[in-house]
C-alpha cells in the first residue's frame, strides 16, 4: 500500500449535504457571496431613498418657488399712489448742480484706495 493514496480524503463533513454544496459553490463562484449581495443592497437603496429624495427636493422647491413682481418688489397693495408728473416735478426741485464728494469710511483691515 502506497504512503500516500491518490484519492483524498473525504471525510464526514463533505459529505453532500446542502452546506457543503453551498461552501463549493462559493469557492467557484464568488460572485454569489461579494458582488451579488452588494448589486442587491445597491438596488434595494435606491428604491428605498427615492421618497428621501423626493421629499428634499420638494422642500427645496417650496423654499425657492419662483416670485410675482409685486412680491420682488415688496409691494402688496400698501404704497402709496404715484403720479409721473409729480414724481418729475419733485426731482426736478432738488439741486443736483450743488454736491459734495464724500468718502465713505472703511473697515479695519479693508483697502482704502488711497495710494
Amino acid at each position: 500500500m502506497p504512503t500516500f493514496p491518490s484519492r483524498p480524503f473525504r471525510g464526514s463533513s463533505s459529505a453532500p449535504t446542502l452546506a457543503a454544496s453551498y461552501r463549493t459553490a462559493l469557492a467557484k463562484h464568488p460572485f454569489l457571496l461579494f458582488g451579488l449581495p452588494f448589486i442587491a443592497t445597491m438596488v434595494a437603496g435606491s428604491f428605498f431613498l427615492t421618497p428621501a429624495t423626493a421629499i428634499r427636493y420638494e422642500k427645496h422647491d417650496r423654499k425657492v418657488r419662483q416670485l410675482s413682481k409685486e412680491e420682488e418688489l415688496g409691494l402688496k397693495g400698501g404704497g402709496r399712489r404715484v403720479d409721473l408728473n409729480e414724481e418729475y416735478y419733485r426731482l426736478a426741485a432738488k439741486d443736483l448742480d450743488d454736491w459734495e464728494n464724500k468718502r465713505v469710511k472703511r473697515l479695519k483691515g479693508e483697502n482704502d484706495g488711497i495710494l
